[in-house]
């Protein structure tokens, strides 16, 4: 019996079920940035244990922030350029570069200690207010818990709001941090990347574009180094008023932090 071959089907590579035509768009024209024939590194002990490393520094980081302004932005961006240079750096000391699924790795056990930290820092004052004590073992309970419950809504989740609305809905962080991945992709990812001629413009594009967020994350870090270490001006520049307004003040706080959540949240959701 011959079989029709269908175009929709043909153009997605990784169907999420066998058999199923996309009637997303988006979906139907996807293309993975690495072709499903290649074959790299990835579940590895020294991205791991770099990653466990990462997720602790800046969980406690973002626990600070979440306490302070009560909003943290997710740590996978600046735990993927971290990963990336000090792979790099160990390249050029002898050792193998990481593969981009490697860095991924890294990103994702980086920012799942940043998710922790900030279910932890948005349940703990509610917990003071019903008048528990901060425990050592409530807090760990708390910790453990709220980690398994978001990994098991995870799984059922993944495939309604990522792999059928994808295009629709933007995911802003995950998408800048998939861009840095790929313009800090090695050699060995790059040619893997190159050899599929429909995804190596997709690669391509991915290089200039993660170019432009690393430098972002470079000024950033530039600009709070010079405010914090050098108080070349205000962090919380305020302007008091006089009469008849005595005791009104108007001040702004000039955290490159805040700036980064405010882009990415959006003006409309900012002025509400």
């Amino acid at each position: 019996m011959a079989t029709v071959e269908d175009p929709v089907a043909k153009t997605n590579e990784f169907p999420d079920i066998v058999g199923a035509k996309p009637d997303n768009p988006y979906l139907a024209a996807f293309r993975p940035y690495l072709p499903s024939r290649v074959h790299l590194r990835e579940l590895t002990p020294i991205p791991l244990v770099m990653g466990t490393i990462l997720g602790v520094i800046f969980g406690a980081s973002s626990l600070y922030l979440v306490l302070k302004v009560g909003l943290t932005v997710s740590a996978s961006i600046p735990v993927a350029v971290i990963s990336i240079t000090l792979f790099r750096v160990l390249s050029k000391l002898g050792l193998r570069d990481a593969t981009i699924l490697e860095n991924n790795i890294v990103q994702t056990a980086g920012s799942a200690g940043e998710s922790i930290a900030f279910g932890l820092g948005v349940t703990m004052p509610a917990i003071m207010i019903l008048g528990f004590d901060l425990e050592i073992t409530r807090v760990m309970l708390v910790a453990v818990l709220g980690g398994l419950l978001g990994i098991l809504m995870m799984i059922p989740l993944r495939r309604a709001l990522i792999v059928q609305q994808h295009g629709y809905l933007k995911y802003p962080e995950g998408t800048a941090c998939a861009e840095v991945l790929k313009a800090g992709a090695s050699e060995e990812s790059r040619a893997a990347a190159h050899e599929d001629p429909a995804t190596a413009a997709a690669a391509d594009d991915a290089a200039i574009g993660g170019k432009t967020i690393i430098a972002g994350f470079g000024i950033g870090f530039v600009y709070y180094a010079l405010q914090q270490i050098f108080k070349t001006w205000k962090e919380v520049p305020t302007k008091e008023f006089g009469k008849p307004f005595e005791a009104g003040s108007l001040s702004i706080e000039n955290n490159p932090a805040l700036l980064g959540v405010g882009y990415i949240i959006g003006p409309s959701c900012c002025s509400s």
